[in-house]
C-alpha cells in the first residue's frame, strides 16, 4: 500500500540471489507471435519441474469445456465428432530460433539496486525505452489534464514511482502503447486510493469502509433511481481517488470484453475488502498471527495487475477457464508471491513511517518470538515457497489443459511476476535493503 535449500535444476548465483535459468514449453506459447520488432517478446519463464505422476488431468468440468457444447442440436457443429470426446490437442512444438517468440535473454548490463539475497526470481530484459517514455509522457498527461491527480508539491513522489518502466516491464506482449497506458492508468488510480484513503497522504483506517464503498462505484456503476443518479454522478469528481477509478475504468471498458471487466471488479472487491481488514486491526492495534496476516495479504495484494493482462495483451482468456478452481490458484499464488515481494522491498521505508506497519517480517517478529534479522529471512523463506508453488501449479495446468488462450495466460502471469520483482528491486528512489547480509 512485499542460504535456502535448492531443488534440483535451480541454480544459486555467487551473490546468494536465486534464479532459474532452465525453460519450460508453457512459457513459451508458440501460438503467440511478436506484434512488432520493437517489443520484446514475452518471458521464456522458468517453471518448477512437474514430475509425470504428478501432472494433473483435466477434471470433468474442463473436459465439458475443451469438448465444447453438446446436447440437443449441438452435434451438427461439429460433424468430424466421434462418440468418444477427443483427447485434448498436444501443444505444437516450439519453432526453432531464431524464429522463436521466447523473449530474448536478460542483458548482461546489471539492472538499477540489488536484488534481496537469496529471493527466488527471475531477471528480465530492460523495458523498451521508447515504450516507456511513451508511456511516462502519456500517464503525466493523463494524470494531471484528465482526472487532476496531485497537486504541484507530490510531483517528484509521482516521477519517482515510475509507473511507466513498471507496466512495460509486467506486459512486453502488449501490442500497443495505449494497451500499456490501461494498465498504467488503473495501477495509478489503485495507489491513489490506498495513498489517500489508508496511508500516506491523509489516509486513516476511520471511516474507510465508506469511502471505499463510494469508490468502488467508480469501477461497478451504481444502478439507481433518476432522481438520486445525477448526484451519484457528481460525486465521482469529487476526490483524486475517485476522478482516478472512473477516468480509468472508462478507458479500460474500451478494451476489455464484459467478462474482463467483470472479473476486474471482483478483484478489485477483494482488494478493498483486504483493505478493510488492515484496517480493522490497526484501530484495535491488533497483530494477527502470520496465517491471518497472510490470509489477509491474499486480498489486499498485486492480484488485479495480472489478472488483467490479457486484456493489456489485446486478447481474452474465456470466462470458463479463467473460473476454473486450478487456474484461480494459480492467480492467487501468483498475487501472494508478488505481495510478498512488496512488504520485502518495502521494509524499510515502513519501518522509517510513523506508526507500526505491519508487513510479513514485523508479524513473523512478532508473533514467532524471532528477532528482525530471523524475522525477515523467514519472509523469504516464505516468498520461495509461493514462487515455486506458483510455477509447478501453473506447469500442471499447462499440461492439463493446453489451450492456446490459457498457455499465454499462465505465461502473462509469470511475465508480470518478473516485471514486478524488476520494478521493486531497480526502484531505488522509493526502496532500500535492511543490513541482513
Amino acid at each position: 500500500m512485499f542460504a535456502l535449500p535448492l531443488p534440483a535444476g535451480r541454480a544459486c548465483s555467487g551473490s546468494g540471489t536465486v534464479t532459474h535459468p532452465t525453460k519450460e514449453p508453457w512459457m513459451s506459447a508458440p501460438e503467440f507471435s511478436p506484434p512488432s520488432s520493437t517489443l520484446p517478446a514475452a518471458t521464456a519463464h522458468a517453471g518448477a519441474r512437474v514430475p509425470a505422476a504428478e501432472v494433473r488431468t483435466p477434471g470433468a468440468g474442463l473436459r465439458q469445456i475443451l469438448r465444447g457444447p453438446s446436447g440437443l442440436g449441438t452435434a451438427g457443429l461439429y460433424p468430424a465428432r466421434h462418440d468418444k470426446p477427443p483427447t485434448p490437442p498436444t501443444p505444437p512444438m516450439a519453432p526453432t530460433p531464431p524464429t522463436s517468440p521466447r523473449r530474448p535473454e536478460p542483458s548482461s548490463a546489471p539492472a538499477e539496486g540489488n536484488p534481496i539475497p537469496g529471493l527466488y526470481h527471475h531477471p528480465v530484459p530492460e523495458p523498451d525505452p521508447v515504450r516507456v517514455d511513451a508511456v511516462s509522457r502519456g500517464i503525466k498527461a493523463w494524470a494531471l489534464e484528465e482526472v487532476d491527480l496531485y497537486p504541484e508539491d507530490w510531483e517528484e513522489e509521482f516521477d519517482g514511482f515510475s509507473v511507466a518502466r513498471y507496466m512495460v516491464a509486467c506486459h512486453p506482449d502488449a501490442p500497443t502503447v495505449d494497451h500499456l497506458m490501461l494498465a498504467a492508468r488503473l495501477m495509478v488510480a489503485e495507489n491513489a486510493v490506498d495513498d489517500c484513503y489508508c496511508e500516506d497522504h491523509g489516509g486513516s483506517p476511520v471511516g474507510l469502509g465508506g469511502r471505499l464503498l463510494l469508490a468502488h462505484t467508480a469501477l461497478d456503476p451504481l444502478h439507481t433511481t433518476r432522481e438520486y443518479q445525477p448526484r451519484w454522478a457528481e460525486s465521482l469528481h469529487a476526490d483524486a481517488p475517485r476522478r482516478a477509478y472512473r477516468s480509468a475504468m472508462e478507458y479500460f471498458l474500451q478494451q476489455a470484453s464484459p467478462s474482463q471487466a467483470d472479473r476486474f471488479r471482483h478483484d478489485m472487491s477483494r482488494l478493498h475488502m483486504g483493505y478493510l481488514a488492515e484496517a480493522a486491526w490497526a484501530q484495535t492495534d491488533h497483530v494477527p498471527e502470520v496465517w491471518e496476516y497472510l490470509a489477509m495479504r491474499q486480498f489486499n495484494n498485486f492480484r488485479p495487475c495480472p489478472t488483467i493482462t490479457d486484456t493489456v495483451g489485446g486478447y481474452e482468456l474465456p470466462a470458463d477457464l479463467h473460473a476454473q478452481p486450478a487456474m484461480q490458484r494459480v492467480i492467487a499464488l501468483a498475487g501472494n508471491a508478488t505481495t510478498i515481494v512488496n512488504d520485502l522491498y518495502s521494509y524499510t521505508k515502513e519501518l522509517a513511517a510513523p506508526g507500526r506497519h505491519l508487513n510479513l517480517p514485523v508479524v513473523i517478529a512478532e508473533r514467532e518470538g524471532a528477532d528482525e534479522r530471523a524475522a525477515y529471512l523467514k519472509a523469504v523463506e516464505v516468498h520461495n515457497d509461493l514462487m515455486r508453488d506458483f510455477e509447478a501449479e501453473a506447469a500442471a495446468l499447462a499440461a492439463a489443459c493446453p489451450v492456446p488462450s490459457v498457455l499465454r495466460f499462465l505465461r502473462g502471469v509469470a511475465v508480470w511476476v518478473d516485471g514486478n520483482h524488476y520494478w521493486h528491486q531497480t526502484n531505488t528512489y522509493r526502496y532500500s535493503l535492511p543490513d541482513f547480509w
